[in-house]
């Protein structure tokens, strides 16, 4: 697998960091650059104590003296740790509420990320990674544990600098004995780094499996499957396999680690021994006093673990890093967008004209088009249906006109304007589509027509919206009406929609939305015989003064439009009204005289009995 190198450097990472703390919590930007000076002054007074309470005794001083000197600095101590602690909670309550902000940052944009983009594998991949860098894992959060190890660096660097002023004094051997060695640590940990960094795709891969197998179970839409077809022991066996990768995976990185920290402990021996050694051999030669001992061997452990807190969170700023990289390349991808040239609102009471003109459109890694060289022109309030096997290309069709896909080729006309004129945004409010996949929440029947809170919802237009696409029977039983909550695992009165009742509440939302484009796919699949009539027979009345797109496999259910096309391998190959097309006695009628003689001997068998 060839290996990539980071987008962004450590430091980089770290002062984006600060630029974004500055940006969305100020209080903790400052409160956390406090910790400095409190810090380093605390440690010094806590190596000073002892070496003064020596010195005291030492030197013969009056026990008044001596107390209110010690008692001095004890209370010093006392009142630095209060305020650390004091300073510590606000900080975390403060950098919790940056972590939300930010973590609002990937959110936005995967609900905006052009679809198209967003649809790729490997951009999907980077949002999870990105996701997961907002989240605590192991202990390790890295949006704010930058934050703590790039000031916690500065922090340490000038406790380095003083605590190395102050036992320089007693040797300049003692700087270079402690500083030196670590060095082999921090090649080490590096090593490792780049290790978990260059293999984070495929534990992406292997989460993603793992955590979908893992939510299967509490999948109410799919425990009728699970139970019928006799899955359970089959998904067990995929948990156990996935769960036996991971852990395998688990023992690999901590191997690893393990061997990083061995170098650790091995240079810690090398590095206090050494300067132990030394301080002792001073003391014995006469060179320093008793109270002087004391203080440089307070220093000297002092300054270890300053020289210790560099290279940790030096260390750990690196980790973290590389994961704040995924996070910086999701947040900051770069985006397709029109250019604005043109606006929706001077096109929202119209009844718009389409164009396809020479439009191509190949999926990213597809050998050949989806859609090829397609022109179509749907002219102003035309009721237009589109019909063809599966992988004809419809639906890319329509997400092409839809605005999710660009054209490879080509170009798409909005009352002869070109969608690349639009902002995506902008176009969006021109088009009221129902598509084939239904997701609803955990909204209220009203609030998930209006795309809105209650507050924002005209409730008279979405109830008369919900009644037009035939759920009036299902509000009327509902004590709640269109109040009522959807989802019965999150709201304890809410109420779970069939398939057919979903799709009426989708088409309710294209009318509430009332765009001068209507574009319905497959609206009526989940729906009986009955209640697809009425949405045909209603189907005038939603198309009013707007042109309108709509896609079936039913053929018979066609006959109400305008205009019927037919695609074949990303190709129009027979347009015309049903009538006509009949008359073609071509592909249309083919398939048309196949569906209707299952639905003729259905019925000849049933006259039979």
């Amino acid at each position: 697998m060839k290996k990539k190198k980071p987008t962004h450097s450590v430091f980089s990472n770290f002062a984006w960091s600060l630029k974004m703390l500055l940006k969305y919590s100020k209080a903790a930007f400052f409160i956390t650059a406090l910790f400095i000076p409190i810090n380093i002054g605390l440690r010094y007074l806590e190596i000073y104590l002892p070496s003064l309470v020596v010195s005291e005794i030492t030197n013969g001083q009056t026990l008044t003296h001596s107390l209110l000197s010690i008692g001095i600095v004890m209370l010093l101590i006392m009142l630095g740790n209060i305020i650390v602690q004091a300073l510590g909670h606000i900080r975390n309550s403060t950098l919790g509420i940056y972590r939300y902000k930010m973590t609002a940052l990937v959110t936005r944009k995967q609900l905006s990320m052009f679809y198209q983009t967003y649809e790729q594998k490997e951009v999907r991949d980077l949002a999870n990674r990105a996701s997961n860098a907002t989240q605590m894992w192991d202990g390790v959060q890295p949006l704010t544990d930058i934050v703590y190890n790039g000031f916690g660096m500065l922090e340490n660097l000038l406790g380095y600098i003083l605590f190395g002023s102050v036992i320089s004094f007693a040797s300049p051997w003692l700087v270079p004995i402690l500083t030196v060695a670590p060095i082999v640590n921090i090649l080490s940990v590096k090593a490792y780094n780049k290790w978990e960094y260059a293999h984070r795709s495929k534990m992406t891969d292997l989460n993603q499996k793992l955590g979908h197998v893992e939510e299967l179970p509490d999948d109410f839409a799919a425990a009728k499957d699970i139970r019928i077809y006799s899955m359970a022991s089959w998904l067990r066996e995929c948990y156990r396999d996935l769960s036996d990768q991971r852990s395998k995976w688990d023992r690999n990185v901590v191997k690893k680690s393990f061997l990083s920290r061995i170098a650790d402990l091995v240079v810690i021996l090398i590095r206090d021994g050494g300067a132990y050694a030394l301080l002792i051999h001073m003391f014995y030669s006469g060179k320093i006093g008793i109270d002087e001992f004391v203080l440089y061997f307070a220093a000297i452990s002092s300054f270890a673990s300053w020289v210790g807190g560099i290279i940790s969170c030096w260390n750990k700023a690196n980790t973290v890093s590389l994961k704040l990289c995924d996070f910086r390349d999701f947040v900051d991808y770069p985006e397709y967008d029109g250019s604005g040239i043109a606006k929706a609102v001077d096109h929202m009471n119209t009844v718009p004209e389409i164009e396809f003109k020479n439009v191509s459109f190949r999926y990213d890694g597809a050998e050949q088009d989806t859609i090829h060289d397609l022109s179509l022109k749907i002219k102003s309030g035309e009721k237009l249906a589109l019909v063809g096997l599966n992988g004809a290309g419809k639906t890319t069709l329509v997400k092409l006109l839809c605005g999710l896909y660009r054209p490879t080729s080509g170009e798409i006309f909005f009352n002869g304007i070109p969608l690349s004129d639009f902002k995506r945004e902008d176009y969006y409010k021109l088009i009221s589509p129902v598509f084939q996949e239904i997701r609803t929440a955990f909204f209220s029947l009203a609030e998930t027509v209006s795309g809105k809170s209650t507050a924002e919802t005209d409730l008279e237009k979405a109830e008369t919206c919900m009644r037009q696409a035939g759920l009036g029977a299902k509000i009327d039983a509902l004590p709640d009406g269109i109040h009522t909550k959807l989802n019965k695992k999150v709201h304890e009165n809410g109420t779970e929609l069939s398939g057919g009742e979903a799709q009426k509440l989708m088409l309710a939302r294209a009318l509430y939305k009332d765009a001068p484009l209507l574009i319905l796919d497959e609206p009526t699949a989940a729906l009986d015989p009955i209640a697809e009539s009425k949405i045909y027979n209603e189907f005038n009345v939603m198309a009013k003064n707007k042109t309108s797109l709509f896609i079936s496999h039913r053929l018979a259910s066609t006959s109400f439009c305008d205009r019927i096309i037919l695609l074949e391998n990303g190709n129009i190959t027979e347009e015309g009204t049903h009538q006509e097309l009949m008359g073609a006695n071509g592909t249309y009628k083919g398939l048309f005289d196949i569906q209707s003689c299952w639905y003729k001997e259905d019925m000849e068998g049933g006259d039979g009995e």
